[in-house]
């Protein structure tokens, strides 16, 4: 059994599919971090077999939106005094802007650069997401 203690104050990012872990960590920037931050993987999970967990032992904002497009069965735990204050299970956005760039030469995206890059969600099974602009579809894992 594998044993994980307990932060102060801070973020737990949990039930990550095991191996995304490390392209969370590098999302968040947290390789330079000057605080506590663990980045645990492969943990076992009753639920899904293994899963990668970061613990985070400082005040973080998160862009929600681009962790539950990186992996939308994350569960974000807020601690307090060692304690969950708040849990926050995660989705597919079904509208993103400013995180997926249209690749589209043609797109006026590609263009004008005060033009944001907004996608809305096609298909949630594929995780495909469909340019407001020029209607590319771009599928997740080509991002």
């Amino acid at each position: 059994m594998v044993t994980i203690n307990s932060i102060k104050k801070g973020i737990v990012i949990d039930h990550i599919t095991a191996g995304l872990g490390v392209k969370i960590f590098n999302y968040l920037n947290l390789t330079g971090a000057d605080f506590t931050v663990a980045l645990i993987m492969n943990a076992p999970s009753v639920k899904i077999g293994k899963k990668d967990i970061i613990k985070i032992e400082n005040e973080l904002h998160i862009e929600l939106t681009v962790l539950g497009l990186i992996d939308p069965d994350i569960t974000i735990n807020i601690i307090e005094d060692e304690v969950i204050t708040k849990k926050i299970k995660l989705q597919i956005p079904t509208r993103v802007e400013g995180v997926i760039k249209c690749k589209n030469p043609r797109c006026v995206t590609s263009v004008e650069e005060y033009v944001p890059h907004v996608f809305h969600l096609v298909d949630y099974e594929k995780r495909e997401f469909r340019c407001e602009y020029c209607d590319d579809i771009v599928r997740f894992e080509d991002i």
